[in-house]
């Protein structure tokens, strides 16, 4: 079985983002077959058709697009910001997806981890996320559901997931999610 090529997008550009913390957690938990690795998007000027139209594409577009092209699939891992996503993935996804006819995003295996510090579950964020990469053609891991709340609880003071229920339950859908990138990538 090859070793699966997985990109993490964050969804939080702040210094102490949980985010980053839950998606830092995933690299290390991550079985053998896949090799997980986060995707900057920081760096992504707002999505503006005009820089292609007129050959002013910035290289920051480029080089993301050619990264999302080589992987296998993506996580996501998202906070929720007034029951949605925040802005900074909904560029990554415009990005990736132009110019039109080159959407670096398609046919590939997709899994949503949504973070809150609050006790209801970025259940928000999660599924307004799961819209544009169905049109996308990503293929959305249904099972398990990945809703992580009281995520401040979970991290200590270095910005390291520590709490064993949550490392658990990241290293049980990290599981999940090999077998759907190998069904995926399958057919």
């Amino acid at each position: 079985m090859s070793t699966k090529q997985i990109g993490i997008i964050v969804g939080s550009l702040r210094r102490n983002s949980f985010s980053r913390a839950v998606a830092k957690a995933l690299t290390s938990l991550a079985p053998e077959n896949l090799s997980l690795r986060i995707i900057e998007i920081g760096d992504l000027p707002m999505f503006n058709q005009d820089f292609d139209e007129d050959g002013n594409t910035p290289e920051s577009w480029t080089r993301f697009r050619n990264e999302i092209k080589a992987l296998d699939g993506f996580i996501f891992v998202t906070p929720e910001y007034n029951r949605s996503f925040p802005a900074v993935i909904k560029n990554a996804i415009d990005i990736g997806s132009r110019p039109y006819g080159s959407n670096a995003w398609d046919g590939k295996a997709g899994g949503i981890i949504s973070v809150t510090p609050g006790s209801l579950g970025a259940f928000g964020a999660n599924h307004q996320l799961r819209q544009p990469m169905v049109f996308l053609n990503v293929l959305m891991m249904q099972q398990p559901e990945a809703y992580i709340s009281n995520i401040a609880e979970a991290v200590n003071e270095k910005g390291e997931v520590t709490s064993e229920r949550t490392l658990d339950h990241l290293k049980n859908y990290l599981e999940a999610f090999s077998q759907w990138v190998n069904k995926v990538s399958a057919s």
